[in-house]
C-alpha cells in the first residue's frame, strides 16, 4: 500500500498539532498519523516521506500474533521440544569460536556465556534463521492494531532513528514477525539504546556479525538489571512434606531459610546461601524444582512467557555444564479447552487472569494457587482436573 502521495500532501501544508489515532482506523489515515507524529519529533519531511513510502499492513503478521500456542506447551514438553543435541553441540562450538567476546562480556558485564548462548541458540539457532517479515510493515501492522500498540507505536520512531543514522533499510531490513532484528532479535529502540560495534567495523549489525549481537545482548540484559557474577537459576529438590503454598515468584526467602526447610541442590552446592530467591516448580510439586535467584526476574524483561523463561535460564545453566533435570511425574496439564474453562471460571470468581487464552501465565497460576489453598488441595500452583472439578 503506497502512502507517499499522502504523506507529500501533508508536507505541501502546514501541519497543524492534532491528536494522533493510537491504534485502529483506515490503514493509510493511521500511517499518514504516523507521519505527522514523526515531524513532531523533528524528523525530516523528506526522512518521512522516504521512510513510510511503501510501507503495508501484514496480515500474517497478526495471525502469527494470534497464534502462539506454543506457550501453552508445558514445561517438560517445552523444553526437550527447544533444548536439542544440535543446539548444545552448536553452543559448544560458538563458545570456543568466540571465545575473546565471551570473555569480554564477562569481565564487562558478568554474564556468564550459557545465558547469551541460549538466548541466541532459542532466538534464531545461532543466526541461521533470524525471520523474513519486512520489519517495518510488521511493526506499523502491530501498532495499528489494538492489542499491544503502546508497545510497538514507539518502536516505529525507533526504526525511523535508525533510517535516518542509516542503520535500517525499510525496503530490505527483515526478522521477526514482531518487529525484532537480527541473530539475538532485538527491537529497533533497544538497538538504538544498546547497541554495540564490537568488532569494530564503525557499524552495529546485529544481522551478520556475532559480536555485535552478542555484547549488544549483554548490554541490554545489564541495563535490565543484571546482577553482575550471580547466579540465576539452579535446580533443587524439595521434600514430600514441603508447604507448596511458599512456592512462586511471588514469595521470596534467603537460600539459607529456603535449605532450613529442606530445599536442596539437586547436585553440587548453592550458587549464593545469602541471596533472596524464590522457588518456582513450574508443572507442579511432581514436577522439576528450581530456586530462581534475582537474575530470573531479568528474563522477564525479555520475554513475558513463564514457560519460554523457565526453559532459557534452565538452557543456560546446561550450556554451563548442568545436568539433565529431573523430570519427575507431574500430573497431566489440561488440554486448551478445559484450560480456558478454569480461566472462566476462576474469573468469575473475582480473579484477574487477563485474557482467556488457555496459557498458564502469572496471573492464571496465582489465581489457581489461591484456590487450592481454600480448597485444601496442594497449593502448587499446577492446575489438575480435581481443581476445575471442585470449582
Amino acid at each position: 500500500m503506497k502512502v507517499l502521495a499522502q504523506i507529500a500532501l501533508l508536507g505541501s501544508l502546514a501541519l497543524p498539532q492534532i491528536a494522533h489515532a493510537e491504534c485502529g482506523g483506515n490503514f493509510s489515515s493511521f500511517v499518514s498519523g504516523l507521519a505527522q507524529e514523526a515531524s513532531d519529533l523533528g524528523h525530516s519531511r523528506r526522512s518521512i516521506e522516504t521512510f513510510l513510502d511503501g510501507v503495508a499492513h501484514d496480515p500474517k503478521v497478526i495471525r502469527a500474533d494470534r497464534a502462539q500456542g506454543v506457550f501453552q506447551i508445558p514445561f517438560v514438553d517445552f523444553s526437550r521440544r527447544l533444548i536439542s543435541q544440535h543446539r548444545i553441540d552448536h553452543g559448544v562450538k560458538n563458545r570456543g569460536k568466540y571465545s575473546n567476546v565471551f570473555a569480554q562480556i564477562e569481565q564487562d558485564f558478568g554474564i556468564e556465556p550459557g545465558v547469551l548462548l541460549a538466548f541466541w541458540a532459542f532466538e534464531t539457532d545461532y543466526g541461521a534463521f533470524q525471520g523474513d517479515f519486512n520489519t517495518l510493515n510488521a511493526l506499523v501492522t502491530l501498532a495499528h492494531d489494538c492489542r499491544r500498540p503502546e508497545l510497538f507505536r514507539p518502536q516505529v520512531f525507533s526504526a525511523l532513528e535508525l533510517y535516518s543514522q542509516g542503520d535500517f533499510d525499510p525496503d530490505t531490513t527483515t526478522g521477526a514477525w514482531a518487529g525484532e532484528i537480527g541473530m539475538v532479535q532485538m527491537l529497533p529502540g533497544d538497538i538504538l539504546e544498546n547497541g554495540v560495534d564490537a568488532d569494530g567495523d564503525g557499524q552495529v549489525s546485529l544481522k551478520t556479525s556475532a559480536p555485535d549481537a552478542l555484547m549488544s545482548a549483554a548490554k541490554m540484559l545489564s541495563h535490565l538489571g543484571w546482577q553482575p557474577n550471580e547466579p540465576w537459576i539452579q535446580e533443587i529438590t524439595l521434600p514430600a512434606n514441603f508447604d507448596w503454598s511458599t512456592t512462586g515468584r511471588d514469595t521470596t526467602k534467603s537460600v539459607y531459610q529456603w535449605a532450613r526447610l529442606g530445599a536442596t541442590p539437586r547436585s553440587g552446592e548453592w550458587e549464593n546461601t545469602k541471596a533472596q530467591a524464590s522457588i518456582i516448580i513450574p508443572q507442579g510439586r511432581k514436577g522439576p524444582a528450581f530456586i530462581a535467584y534475582p537474575n530470573f526476574n531479568v528474563y522477564f524483561e525479555w520475554n513475558q512467557s513463564f514457560v519460554y523463561v523457565a526453559t532459557a535460564a534452565y538452557f543456560a545453566t546446561r550450556l554451563e555444564g548442568a545436568a539433565v533435570f529431573n523430570a519427575g511425574n507431574p500430573d497431566p496439564g489440561l488440554d486448551d479447552a478445559v484450560m480456558k474453562t478454569l480461566q472462566t471460571k476462576l474469573k468469575n470468581l473475582g480473579y484477574y487472569v487477563g485474557k482467556v487464552d488457555g496459557i498458564l501465565g502469572a496471573n492464571t497460576r496465582r489465581a489457581v494457587q489461591s484456590e487450592q489453598l481454600r480448597l485444601g488441595l496442594p497449593a502448587d500452583a499446577w492446575p489438575t482436573m480435581e481443581l476445575v472439578n471442585q470449582l
